[in-house]
């Protein structure tokens, strides 16, 4: 079948991959002059199944309290005359309850195994490099009481299979000897060998190649004004507007979202209210200085909310959400925490002075489960709401939606939605 896929990020680029490979006739458009130029452009480069635990569980919510008013703060609430924040703040506490968090990482855990394995399979094939490295992921803890609460989640998750640990403070300095420095911060971590890092924006670029080799159709530089429907309702493509100013049609038998936080804005005119709003999230890059002193595993500071990864001759360090609408201004009160933490852990590692900053927009659901499957809408298929998590299911969300899409049923156990009439 034709199929137009919406987006080229890591989550859109991997859907019109295995669109593509299950032997449709696949067209991608995204507004960008390159693929993953986007949310995927910068993230903390994690494929992180041991970050399955979403920002909505039953702790979180006296730390946003204490957060409140606090330019510096891991969550920031900026409050807006916006009733889609409104009422994706109240979903955001009801999924807080502890059964739907518990639901929540089963259905995270179970996918990003999936594809972890998913990507693992795919670099194989295509011999893909994006400055990837499999040497886990530590989640380290500077408060004794948020490592005892941890503890709950790495139960839970260990009982579907992760190979997460908890390791004493000495141990994290054996798994990553650059914490030697902060070790006296300590209270001890979780550590999962299995987990990996990569640059989401060379692997999204590296696919996209592939892709075109393969016949598929890429647009750049065409944003997505409106989609088509027919008499029955039925969405049968996109209008779009390319860079010289020129408005196009493109048909087609199925499409599929994947345009991160600006999917919901655009099916809201069909009736569609999808719960997801963008989270707006920081980075900066900066060049390694010293090997020795910079970590080569993946790092979680559970405390502070940020993650760093070092992917080649660089590091990146990310973190904070930040809840204000579509603003995408990199705010210098909120990068200079994550300057702060890298100082403070690793002086001398890397090159702040040539740090380049970036924020981007998280597609991020109340529970931060995506949104995977048919549509209400006949002919749409969605594939979006990855929150935090876009490198981590990429693949595995892909290769289940090309299944399903194919009549098929995924091999995997997750809440796909299955509208009626699609």
């Amino acid at each position: 079948m034709r199929v137009l896929v919406l987006g080229a990020g890591v989550v859109g680029t991997t859907s019109a991959w295995y669109l593509a490979r299950a032997g449709h006739q696949v067209t991608v458009v995204d507004r960008q002059p390159v693929p993953g130029n986007e949310t995927s452009y910068a993230n903390g480069g994690q494929i992180s199944v041991s970050h399955a635990e979403p920002w909505a569980n039953p702790h979180v919510l006296p730390q946003v309290f204490k957060w409140l008013g606090k330019e510096d703060a891991p969550l920031l609430w900026r409050w807006r005359a916006d009733p889609a924040q409104l009422m994706w703040g109240l979903r955001f506490l009801r999924e807080c309850l502890p059964g739907r968090t518990r639901r929540n990482i089963a259905a995270i855990v179970t996918m990003a195994l999936y594809s972890r394995g998913c990507l693992q399979s795919l670099r194989r094939e295509l011999n893909l490099e994006y400055d990837q490295l499999a040497r886990g992921i530590l989640h380290v803890y500077t408060q004794r009481a948020a490592f005892v609460q941890a503890a709950e989640a790495a139960r839970t998750m260990r009982r579907f299979g992760l190979d997460r640990e908890s390791v004493s403070a000495e141990r994290c300095v054996e798994i990553e000897p650059a914490l030697a420095g902060a070790r006296h911060l300590l209270v001890g971590g979780d550590y999962t060998p299995s987990d990996e890092s990569g640059d989401a924006h060379k692997f999204t670029r590296a696919l996209a190649l592939r892709l075109e080799e393969a016949g598929a159709a890429l647009h750049w530089e065409t944003e997505v004004s409106a989609l088509e429907t027919d008499s029955g309702g039925r969405v049968t493509g996109a209008h779009v507007r390319r860079a010289d100013g020129s408005a196009d049609s493109l048909r087609a038998q199925a499409c599929v979202l994947c345009l991160g936080s600006h999917g919901a804005r655009l099916v809201a005119p069909l009736g569609l209210r999808l719960p997801i709003y963008p989270v707006k999230g920081y980075s900066i890059t900066a060049p390694v200085l010293d090997a020795a002193l910079a970590p080569s595993v993946s790092l979680t500071d559970e405390s502070r909310r940020i993650v760093c990864s070092r992917l080649g001759d660089r590091l990146r360090v990310a973190g904070t959400a930040e809840l204000n609408g579509y603003d995408t201004a990199i705010r210098a009160e909120r990068i200079a925490p994550i300057m702060a933490w890298v100082q403070a852990r690793f002086p001398r590692a890397i090159d702040l002075a040539c740090a380049e900053p970036w924020a981007g927009l998280r597609p991020a659901t109340p529970g931060n489960v995506p949104l995977i499957g048919r549509s209400a809408r006949p002919g749409l298929w969605l594939n979006t709401g990855h929150g935090t998590l876009g490198w981590t299911l990429a693949c595995g969300s892909a290769a289940a939606l090309a299944e399903l899409m194919s009549g098929g049923r995924p091999a995997v156990a997750f809440p796909f939605l299955a509208a009626e009439g699609s």
